[in-house]
């Protein structure tokens, strides 16, 4: 069964565009942040709410990134009750300057980040994922 993907762009104030494949049968719980603002509100949200959550921070042009692109948006199906953020480091550059390496994933709980996890493997991502949702 062939995998049917979207493109979501993000339009630079200078008229360029980026974007990132996600696949178009993603599950409600997956969120973007294209901006610093959208990001500071998820961020916001996150730690009033108490919810666990993982964010995926990538970049467009990062190679693992968009490899394991794919299986994070998977895996959002799997853990339907966990919400699964995706921010682009390239549109969140004030809110992501602590990002050091393409893909992290922060995994947080009671509005606190509870785990960090550098790189790519969906294995490991999916353990992570079941041990924090």
């Amino acid at each position: 069964m062939e995998e049917k993907h979207c493109k979501l762009m993000a339009e630079m104030g200078d008229g360029n565009k980026k974007g990132l494949d996600l696949p178009s049968d993603k599950h409600a719980n997956l969120k973007t942040a294209s901006s610093d603002e959208d990001l500071s509100h998820i961020l916001l949200h996150i730690k009033s709410s108490k919810s666990p959550t993982v964010i995926n921070y990538g970049a467009s042009w990062c190679r693992v990134c968009s490899q394991i692109l794919p299986a994070f948006c998977k895996l959002s199906n799997q853990f339907p009750k966990l919400p699964f953020v995706y921010a682009d480091i390239d549109e969140c550059p004030e809110t992501t300057q602590h990002i050091r390496y393409t893909p992290t994933f922060h995994f947080y709980r009671d509005g606190e980040r509870v785990d960090e996890m550098f790189g790519a493997g969906e294995e490991r991502l999916h353990d992570r994922l079941w041990l924090h949702s």
